[in-house]
């Protein structure tokens, strides 16, 4: 009941449409009893006492009332669903931006193709379910209400007998309605594994072409689906079981109410004109009951999807502003570790690091792979927190300051060239979105991207597909030094910018780089070590703590870990 309470918490919002959606519904139920109500009046005056005029104008009648019947209907139906549709987007935005919101450490737990799947397929489930419970609740409900209005009126005997059977079908309704429940939420995780193999599959196509893997990736596709179907045939199985069941049940009661109903009949107790309008009525109410039962077993299949989408909106973000925000406006640069520790779970990665960076310096970080390197700049960005000791930017302990605050001070330029399936301009601007088309185009012009750009079709306004595959790698680089040459940030990033390119294009993109560097405090991670020879600091991690500092110089003359990887980079 919590989480249906959760759910429904969402439509009261769209109360209105619901208002309007709940009058139609009592119209809907009206018609339904005024029915079977008069079909008891209408006997006896055609067939008894023979009233033709009744009879010429009962077509009449019987369009009049299945037309507004149906405009009723309409207006239940269509306010009803755009309120649960309305309240499934609020609920689609809401798992998006709490997810937005959550720490990398989130993430790195998390496949995306789980996470995709639980604000699209997951919420698509629970749209079924709001729009179809809350639709069947007030028709189905205020006509099954209306009619049985009508046979208790009719004979309170004849109804007792038909509805002892009902509390019968209750508990088997629960019992098939749970297992479709957990069969369901079992479902959506299998579905969650199949997007996971889509998104893996087809980012990383180019690997499975290079290896000519697509049998496996087909096999791998292929389990996943027959595990889907797996729960799904169990859940449709269930599903099939309720009608039967619920008519094996209730066919006690009709047939109870055919012999006791003959009986009072045959010996006068009740004429044959009210005994017809009371089985209308009883046949009619039979069906909004069978509705209301299947409602209820989709609701159950809709309950095991919100489950898992409450998940992700129940998660406590790790990362979380102060109560009291310290406002630093624009950082002068200066940045402290101060005995920083950091482990992921019980895993320690960074151990008692203290590096001090003053402004305009560039800070290297180098070191075997696997030293830390990556993580000590994530900590910086709040990427995660640390576990001990404290990060500071101009004397201020970053947790102090609200983590937009911070990151407008940093620019990141990664490895993994992120771009977006939009136009080049817009993925500049992506560093900054009020910037004009003077500065994207000089911020371009600093990255050495500007020629390039004007080459293609659209210029600026060219579309570079998903990813930026249109372009080549040391074009996408330079877009990424673009976008924080625009964002113009105090501190810089620099994590393996040139690694994976060739020769000519690391020279125009170190080009770039040397112009986005000038007056930032950089930290700089690199394997090439001809790449940071100019650094203030050289900053030499192993197993996550600090073995060397110094300068290129210093660290060549006192030998240690720095001059063995320069000795192996360098021995021709």
């Amino acid at each position: 009941m919590e989480l249906l309470k959760r759910v429904f918490a969402y439509s009261r919002v769209y109360w209105k449409r619901l208002v309007i959606a709940a009058l139609a519904s009592i119209g809907v139920g009206a018609m339904d009893g005024a029915f079977a109500w008069m079909v008891e009046p209408l006997l006896k005056k055609i067939f008894a006492e023979q009233q033709l005029f009744i009879l010429s104008l009962l077509p009449i009648g019987i369009i009049i009332l299945f037309l507004f019947r149906g405009i009723c209907r309409f207006l239940n139906d269509y306010f009803m669903k755009t309120a649960g549709q309305l309240a499934v987007q609020k609920i689609r935005n809401d798992v998006y931006e709490k997810s937005m919101g959550l720490s990398m450490g989130f993430f790195n737990k998390q496949s995306t193709g789980v996470l995709m799947s639980r604000i699209l397929n997951d919420v698509n489930a629970m749209q079924d379910g709001i729009a179809n419970i809350i639709t069947g609740f007030f028709r189905d409900g205020f006509s099954a209400l209306s009619l049985l209005g009508v046979i208790f009126f009719r004979n309170w005997q004849l109804a007792l007998i038909s509805f002892l059977v009902i509390p019968a079908t209750v508990y088997p309704a629960q019992i098939i309605g749970k297992k479709i429940k957990r069969l369901s939420k079992q479902g959506q995780e299998k579905m969650g594994d199949i997007s996971s193999v889509l998104q893996e599959t087809f980012s990383g196509i180019k690997v499975v072409k290079a290896f000519a893997l697509e049998d496996r990736e087909v096999t791998r596709f292929t389990e996943c689906n027959r595990q889907f179907y797996g729960f799904m045939k169990k859940s449709i199985k269930y599903d099939a079981l309720t009608a039967p069941i619920m008519e094996g049940i209730t066919a006690f009661g009709v047939a109870g109410v055919v012999w006791y109903g003959g009986y009072t009949v045959i010996s006068g107790k009740m004429t044959s004109a009210e005994f017809f309008s009371f089985i209308t009525a009883m046949a009619l109410v039979y069906s909004p009951v069978r509705k209301l039962i299947n409602s209820y077993n989709i609701l159950q299949r809709s309950m095991g999807a919100a489950e898992r989408v409450f998940e992700v909106i129940d998660q406590v973000p790790l990362i979380v502003d102060p109560p009291q925000p310290v406002s630093i406006g624009r950082a002068a640069g200066l940045v402290r570790y101060d005995n920083v520790s950091f482990a992921y779970d019980d895993e320690k990665v960074i151990s008692g690091v203290t590096i001090d960076a003053k402004n305009g310096e560039i800070i290297a970080l180098v070191g075997p792979s696997g030293g830390g390197k990556t993580t000590l700049v994530s900590l910086l960005t709040r990427f995660y927190d640390v576990t001990a000791g404290a990060i500071l930017v101009d004397g201020i302990d970053i947790r102090n300051l609200a983590v937009k605050d911070l990151l407008r001070q940093i620019a990141l330029v990664d490895q993994e060239t992120i771009l977006f399936n939009d136009t080049i301009a817009n993925n500049i601007r992506y560093g900054n979105f009020n910037g004009t088309d003077e500065e994207v185009v000089a911020a371009a012009t600093a990255a050495f991207a500007h020629e390039f750009i004007c080459e293609l079709p659209d210029g600026y306004e060219t579309n570079i597909g998903d990813r930026g595959v249109r372009l080549s790698g040391g074009q996408r680089q330079r877009l990424c030094i673009a976008r924080a040459i625009l964002k113009d940030a105090p501190i810089l990033i620099l994590d393996e910018a040139t690694s994976a390119l060739d020769t000519e294009s690391e020279q125009m993109v170190q080009g770039a780089l040397n112009n986005l560097m000038k007056n930032r405090t950089t930290f700089v991670i690199a394997h090439r070590l001809s790449t940071i020879h100019h650094a203030d600091k050289i900053v030499v991690l192993e197993s996550g703590s600090v073995v060397q500092q110094g300068t290129h110089e210093e660290l060549i003359a006192t030998g240690g870990l720095y001059g063995k990887l320069h000795s192996m980079q360098f021995k021709s």
